[in-house]
Formats: structure tokens, sequence, C-alpha cells
């Protein structure tokens, strides 16, 4: 279907201010939405309050209005200009409020203005907890168990019938705002409370818990043809009970059967077609039981999102470029393949590398701060690597952070004892992943860790890999260190000053430089390519690595 003609402006609703909990990702969607539309002719008029943004340089947009996000500031907008359509999903949880809000005021029909991408029914059905568990229920995808309520009574008297520990969704709230865990009676009045006020229409979804299970993310894009295509498939090592955003985070999946992926993949497809009118960029949770392999579904947000951003970045496919086109009437098998420039936009990337994200937390700048990670996110941006390999993608991440890391662990900052890290690490903090490295190298089991996080032991045995590899370096000087093992410790994301710091006698990262460099042991740049070279990329952007 090509694109609707009658479409010659559109609006497109910015996020606001930069927040914790709601960091810059909807920038770089909002940017990639008014490139993409202006590419088709179309005028691109922009609301968003915040001017610390890419978006909002005049370069991007025909016009640029900086005003509160609020009803007044649209009917404002669309008095002074002839605007065709509204674009609501590249801003975030706030545009689609907002977008609401609107058209329960009557101003898109009184201006004229259709909403493209998705409609009301949609982000009702998304983001209303009780809607959105019935129609899981009605096309067959598991949920946890769950009650809708509007009251404290109405939560109080649920709680107490399917006992703790329990989880306090709100409706309608972003990066888990007022959300949280319940583990006994005397923290359920607070929580209850905290949830029903967070809520803009006073509703919460009062949760039986799954803390520990395995959570996953999938990046969707569905055109107006029905047709979907998976663009990544995002393992969280952290178990449920840390808000995504929080959790660091590694795409592709690793530990999933290849049974289990596939159900899956086919239930998210299932979900984001019920959606009804909704076309352009989904993301949908979901939790896995790690004994049993059940599945159940979280959420799904019809809208680019935190994760799609960085989807985008981890796979190289322009989601909300792409996402924006849809909204317009393209349908995927029309659009080109922004990477291969022959093949069409209905495909989905295949990785032939890992990519590690993890938060970036200020802590330190807000003194008194609750450093405990949970639902609520609490994380300002975050860092992403590439690698060969998950050792090497996560140390590469790790100093990535500006924390002074020099690669996966403390290196003589620690003062625990390996049982005082156990437990420890049994409450979700910003350092988990540097404490289990210090655990493990101190003698601490991998069943111990497993228990104590919930992680799956897959990753903690690659991070206990490293840990071999540290203790092997510790036994050599630089002038006896074995070639090989200076390589596999390349290999594996160790940094020069790592390596330096690790080794007997003195020596620093430039000396290490110098012993590889003779070696040869140098860096080589692979290409993110979205499809493994199966066609060749037009496009490509580059890591590094010691992998030839």
């Amino acid at each position: 279907m090509p694109k609707d003609n009658s479409i010659k402006s559109v609006l497109i609703i910015g996020s606001g201010p930069i927040i914790i909990g709601q960091a810059c990702e909807f920038d770089y969607s909002g940017t990639q939405a008014a490139r993409s539309l202006r590419e088709e002719g179309i005028e691109v008029i922009l609301i968003n309050s915040n001017p610390a943004t890419i978006m909002t340089d005049p370069m991007m947009a025909d016009k640029v209005y900086l005003l509160p996000l609020v009803a007044e500031s649209i009917e404002k907008i669309l008095a002074e200009n002839n605007i065709d359509a509204v674009l609501p999903t590249m801003g975030g949880q706030t545009a689609l409020n907002l977008c609401k809000e609107v058209e329960e005021l009557g101003i898109w029909e009184k201006y004229n203005c259709r909403m493209i991408g998705v409609d009301v029914a949609a982000i009702d059905t998304a983001e209303d907890r009780e809607k959105f568990r019935q129609l899981m229920m009605k096309i067959g995808v598991a949920v946890a168990p769950s009650h809708v309520a509007n009251s404290f009574l109405e939560g109080k008297e649920f709680a107490q019938q399917i006992g703790f520990p329990l989880v306090i969704r709100p409706s309608f709230t972003l990066g888990g705002t007022g959300g949280g865990f319940v583990h006994d009676k005397t923290e359920l009045d607070a929580a209850l409370k905290r949830g029903l006020e967070a809520s803009p229409i006073h509703e919460v979804l009062v949760e039986k818990a799954v803390l520990g299970w395995k959570e996953y993310e999938l990046e969707l894009l569905r055109d107006k043809n029905d047709n979907v295509v998976i663009i990544c498939t995002v393992e969280n090592l952290d178990p449920m009970g840390v808000h995504t955003g929080d959790s660091i985070t590694v795409a592709p999946a690793m530990t999933l059967s290849d049974t289990a992926f596939q159900d899956m993949r086919n239930k998210a497809m299932l979900m984001m077609r019920s959606l009804g009118n909704f076309h352009g960029g989904c993301n949908v949770q979901f939790a896995q039981n790690p004994e049993t392999e059940e599945l159940i579904a979280v959420e799904i947000n019809p809208r680019v999102s935190r994760s799609s951003a960085l989807a985008s970045k981890a796979t190289g496919y322009p989601i909300a470029k792409i996402a924006a086109k849809l909204a317009i009437g393209y349908s995927l098998d029309e659009l080109k393949n922004q990477i291969t420039q022959t093949t069409s936009a209905y495909f989905e990337p295949a990785l032939d590398y890992v990519i590690v994200k993890i938060p970036r937390w200020n802590f330190d700048k807000f003194k008194g701060a609750n450093d405990t990670l949970g639902l609520q996110m609490k994380s300002v941006g975050e860092v992403m690597s590439i690698g060969r390999s998950f050792t090497e993608a996560i140390q590469k991440a790790c100093i990535s952070l500006e924390n002074d890391a020099i690669g996966l662990g403390y290196y003589g900052k620690s003062m625990m004892r390996s049982e005082e890290i156990v437990e420890y690490i049994k409450t979700p903090k910003w350092d988990r992943i540097f404490r289990i490295k210090d655990a493990l190298m101190q003698g601490s089991t991998v069943k111990s860790i497993a228990q104590a996080t919930g992680i799956d032991k897959w990753f903690l045995y690659q991070i206990q890999k490293l840990c071999v590899i540290e203790k092997e370096i510790a036994n050599y000087r630089l002038d006896t260190l074995p070639d090989d093992l200076l390589k596999d410790a390349k290999k594996n994301g160790f940094s020069d000053a790592q390596i330096a710091k690790v080794l007997q006698g003195n020596c620093n990262d430039d000396q290490v430089y110098e012993k590889r460099k003779a070696l040869g042991i140098t860096r080589v740049y692979k290409m993110v390519d979205t499809c493994s070279a199966e066609f060749e990329a037009k496009t490509p952007y580059f890591y590094s690595t010691f992998e030839n």
C-alpha cells in the first residue's frame, strides 16, 4: 500500500524534559522520525518543551514549538497551522498520554487532525492494566494472577486474597513510576497509596510477583497489511524485580531454548496484531519461569521506546525511521532496506556479534538517594558495547561507564570477603556485576551466586571464565607472559590497563600495549551490517575487536 498522499503536514510530539527514568533515547527516535517524514516531502511541526535536544534544532523540523506538553499548547499549534495528522509514538508515554487527553477534549476532531501510527483504543488497551489483562486472556497469552483496583480498599482486599509477594503497577505511567514490590502486609498500604497517586486515572494493577523469573524484551514493527517483523530479542541479565531500564541487557538472547524462543516470537506477534489500528514500532516484555519455561506477558508498549533506540543501535536497523514511514501508509515490503539499499525493509536482522547494555546511574550526585534497584527506573542513561563474545562485550561496557573502571572487577577497592559479597548481591544495586566478579575471584561458586541473584548460570560461567584468565595472568611478569595468554585476554575484553594491574611486578598499560603490538595483537574492525554479510551493506558502521 503506497504512502497516504493526503498527509501533507505532521505534528510530532516530543517527550519533554530529560529526567531520571526518561533519558535521551526519545530524542533519538523523534529526530529519526522528523528526518524520515521530511524525506517524503511532508511538513514537520514539532512540539517539545526541552530545548536541550537534537530534535528541537531548527534544521530538524519545519517549525519547532518550545511549549509545555499540555492540551492548550497543542490547540495553539493546531490553530496556527494546517496540520493533517499527529504522530504520538515518538515521545514516550508522555506523548501518548497527551494525545489521549487531547482526543478526549475533542481537539483533534475540532481541527480535523487525525492520529497516525496508533489510535486511542490501542493506547488504552496497552496502558490500561485491566484491558491489557482481558486482551491477553482472550488471545490465550498467560499473565500473572492480578486484579485492577481503582481504590485503596479494593486493592487491599485483592492483595490479601492472593498473598505476598506482590507487585503494584500503576496505569499510564512511564519508567515504572509509582510501582514497587510488596513483600509483606506492612508494606502494602504505602505501596497502594503511592501507586494510585502516580496513575493519572487513579488505577493500579495488583499482581502476583514473579520475582526471580527471567525477563525478555522483543522489538517489533508492524505495517497496515499486518506484516510483522521482530527486529531484536533482548535478554535481561537481571531477573524480574529490576526495571528493564536499570537492568544489564544482552542481545541476542543467550539462554533461550529454541522451543521457548519460537513460543516467545509467536506470542509477541499475536499480541502486536491484537492491538487493532496500530502500525509502527512496538515493545513487548515477557517473564519466563527458569525451571519450567512457562511464559507470561508483562506488558506491551504501542510506541518506540527506550529499548527500541537500543535495538536500533544494536542491529543497525533504524526502527524509528521505518516506523514513521509505516505511520504514513507504507508497508514494510515497499520500503528499502536502509543498510543494503537493495533488499526491502521486510526482514529480520541477524547478529554475528554480542551487544551488552549497562545503565548509568548518578547516585553520587543525589546524597541520601536509595540506590537499591527495583520497579521504578533510576538510571539517567546507558552505555552499549559490541564484541564477538559476551565476555568481551561486558568488559568493554564496564570500561565505558566513566567510573574509572578498567574492566569488570574492583581491583583492590572492595574490602568484602566472599560470604559478605554473596549476602550483599542479594539486593540489586548498581555495582552488583562488579561484586559478582569479586566473589568469583575469591572462590564463591556459581551455584551460590545464582541462588543469591537469580542470574542465569550461563552468564555467571562466562564471568568465571574471565576470573580463570585473570588468575592465570597473575602468575606472570610482563616479560614472561605467554603470547597465547595475552591474545586470549585481549579477545575476552581485557584492557591493557587491566592486564598491567594483574601482572606481577611494576608495569603500565603503555608497556602492555607495546608488547602486544610487537606480537601483532592489534585491533581489527568488523562491520555491523544487520544481516551477517548475507547481503552487501552500503551504510555500515564498525566495532573493534581482537578476534581475527
